[in-house]
């Protein structure tokens, strides 16, 4: 009488399943992921450029402000140009502030 793999490898076979359905969520959401680096430094200096310089408030309560669970590589702040810089995940972003009425902006 034969067993089928199944059975013989209960788990082995709970394993493959998992991998198979992890790998279909990957394929499902490859667009989201790709773009995942990008939101880390570009979050980061969109949102402290706008607490520092729209809001106006001091640079340490900013940088609590956008502090997140990844860590960023790199952030440059430079008040005389109003632009910040923040680097994360192999990435790098820019904002500026523009204007009172237009705020800060993602610099190209």
């Amino acid at each position: 009488m034969s067993r089928s793999w199944v059975r013989r490898r209960p788990v082995s076979s709970l394993l493959l399943l998992l991998l198979a359905a992890l790998l279909a969520w990957v394929w499902h959401e490859r667009l989201a992921l790709r773009a995942f680096p990008d939101i880390l430094g570009a979050y980061s200096a969109k949102e402290y450029c706008s607490c520092r310089y729209v809001m106006q408030n001091p640079a340490d309560y900013c940088l609590g402000y956008v502090r997140q669970y990844l860590p960023l590589s790199q952030f440059v702040d430079e008040p005389e140009h109003r632009r910040v810089t923040a680097s994360g995940l192999g990435r790098s972003h820019s904002a500026a502030w523009i204007g009172e009425r237009e705020g800060c902006r993602l610099a190209p």
